[in-house]
C-alpha cells in the first residue's frame, strides 16, 4: 500500500467528511514556499499551511534553534518550575506587544489561547464578587474548536451539533464600512441587557469568515464602549499576529489596546504547537490573593515547552530582520498590483488587501455554501495546477509565506485568474 492508502486505514482528518472527500495528498518534504508530494509533484503553499509558516518550510534558522534546545532541555513541567527560554519569550514579547500587556500565560494552540482568555474574563468578575456571565463576539467569528472558543465562534456548521451546551454568547455585527453605527448600537444594547464579562474579536480581519476586513477606527470605538462599561476586551491575534497585516500585530493599527491578547500559529514559525495569552497587570491582580480558589486553575502538560520557546524566539528574531520586513512589504505590493489588475474582472465582486492577505469574492447568482460545489471546484482546480489554496465558499484568499518569490506569487495570481474562467 502507498502512504495515502495507509493513511485511510487509521487516520481521521480535521474538517473532513471522509465518505465524500477526496483522498488526502501525501506531502513528503517542503522548502521555502514549496511542498512536494510522494509523486514529486510540486505545490506552492499559498496559504502558509493554515497561516503558520511565514518564514517558509524547513527554515534552517528555526531548525537550528530547536536542535540546540533539544540537546539542552527538551521539556520540563511548568508547575512549580521555570526555565530561561520561557523567560526570554516573555521578555521579548514585552518589547513588541502593546505596553499594557504585562503577563504571559502559555498553552498549546490558538483554541486554547482563546479558551484561557474567556475563562479569565469570566473568573475575573467571579473573583471580584460580580456575576458577569455573557461574552460578546462578532457575527461569523471563528475563535477555535474547544468549547468556550467554539461558543464564541459564529459559523454555524462548526457548532450546530453542540447548541444548548455553550456559555452565554451574544453577537454583534462586524463594523465593516457602512455598518459601523449598527455595530455600535448593537454593542450598547447587548451591554445594557446582559451581564457582560468580555468582548472577543479578530482585529481588522475575520479569517475563517473569508478574510472579511474592517477599519481600526470603528474597532477603537467598540473598545471604548466596552471600557466605559468595564467589559474586558480580548484580541484574538492567532491569525493576524506576527506580521500578517503588515504590522507586528493588527492591534498596532489601533489607538485603543485590549485587556488580553491571544497568540499562536506563526508564533513558532509553523514548527512546534504553542500558544500564548497575555494580560494586563490589573487582570493578573484579580487572581493574586491569599485565597487559593482565586488562582487560575488551568494548565497543559506541555505548557511553556522549552523547545517551542526556542522556536518562538527564533521566529520573532526572523520577523524583526530588515530582510523579512522588506519581504512583507514586497508581498503587499504584489497583492496591490494584482488587485488593481483583477478588481474590474466581470466575475469579481470585491477585492481586499491588508499586509500579506489578499482576498477576492467571485460573483455568483445565488448563495454559496462554505464547503459547497463552487468551493470544491475551485480547490480541485488549484491543486491540479500545483497551488495550495482553500477557498471559503465563493471567496478566494491568498496568505503566503513572507519568503515567497515574486515568480511564485505571479504563478499563484495567474492560476487564480485562470480559475475565474471555469466558474
Amino acid at each position: 500500500m502507498n502512504l495515502t492508502e495507509r493513511d485511510g486505514q487509521y487516520l481521521w482528518h480535521p474538517y473532513t467528511q471522509h465518505k465524500t472527500a477526496a483522498l488526502p495528498i501525501t506531502i513528503k518534504k517542503g522548502k521555502g514556499a514549496l511542498l512536494w508530494d510522494e509523486n514529486n509533484k510540486e505545490y506552492i503553499d499559498a496559504i502558509a499551511s493554515w497561516w503558520v509558516n511565514p518564514y517558509g518550510h524547513s527554515n534552517k534558522f528555526i531548525a537550528d534553534a530547536i536542535y540546540k534546545q533539544l540537546t539542552t532541555l527538551e521539556h520540563v513541567l511548568f508547575g512549580g518550575f521555570t526555565h530561561e527560554p520561557a523567560i526570554l519569550v516573555a521578555e521579548k514579547l514585552m518589547e513588541i506587544l502593546p505596553k499594557n500587556q504585562q503577563k504571559v500565560f502559555f498553552s498549546d494552540n490558538g483554541s486554547t489561547a482563546v479558551e484561557v482568555a474567556i475563562k479569565v474574563a469570566l473568573q475575573y468578575f467571579f473573583n471580584k464578587g460580580e456575576k458577569r456571565t455573557t461574552i460578546i463576539a462578532f457575527e461569523n467569528a471563528f475563535h477555535g474548536d474547544t468549547f468556550a472558543a467554539m461558543a464564541a465562534s459564529g459559523i454555524s456548521f462548526y457548532t450546530q451539533a453542540f447548541q444548548g451546551m455553550f456559555i452565554d454568547v451574544v453577537r454583534i455585527p462586524v463594523p465593516v464600512i457602512g455598518q459601523e453605527q449598527e455595530s455600535y448600537d448593537a454593542l450598547k444594547k447587548v451591554i445594557k441587557e446582559n451581564n457582560c464579562a468580555g468582548f472577543i474579536y479578530e482585529p481588522l480581519v475575520q479569517g475563517a469568515a473569508g478574510m472579511v476586513m474592517y477599519e481600526p477606527e470603528p474597532l477603537d470605538e467598540l473598545m471604548r464602549i466596552c471600557q466605559q462599561n468595564k467589559v474586558l476586551t480580548i484580541a484574538d491575534e492567532v491569525m493576524t499576529g506576527f506580521g500578517k497585516t503588515g504590522k507586528t500585530f493588527a492591534t498596532d493599527y489601533q489607538l485603543e489596546k485590549p485587556d488580553m491578547m491571544c497568540l499562536s500559529k506563526a508564533l513558532t514559525g509553523g514548527t512546534i504547537p504553542m500558544a500564548i495569552t497575555t494580560f494586563t497587570q490589573e487582570i493578573f491582580e484579580a487572581f493574586y490573593d491569599d485565597d487559593i480558589n482565586k488562582a487560575l486553575f488551568h494548565g497543559h502538560t506541555f505548557t511553556a515547552n522549552p523547545t517551542g520557546c526556542a522556536a518562538a524566539l527564533a521566529s520573532i528574531a526572523l520577523l524583526q530582520t530588515d530582510e523579512m520586513q522588506v519581504n512583507i512589504a514586497r508581498v503587499n505590493q504584489n497583492h496591490l498590483d494584482f488587485q488593481a489588475r483583477i478588481k474590474s474582472h466581470p466575475k469579481v465582486t470585491t477585492t481586499r488587501v491588508l499586509g500579506v492577505i489578499f482576498a477576492l469574492e467571485i460573483k455568483t447568482e445565488s448563495a454559496t455554501s462554505y464547503y459547497g460545489t463552487l468551493r470544491n471546484k475551485l480547490y480541485d482546480f488549484f491543486i491540479e495546477n500545483g497551488i495550495i489554496l482553500r477557498p471559503v465558499g465563493n471567496i478566494v484568499y491568498i496568505l503566503p509565506p513572507y519568503i515567497i518569490t515574486d515568480e511564485q506569487l505571479q504563478k499563484v495570481y495567474q492560476v487564480v485568474e485562470n480559475a475565474l474562467e471555469i466558474v
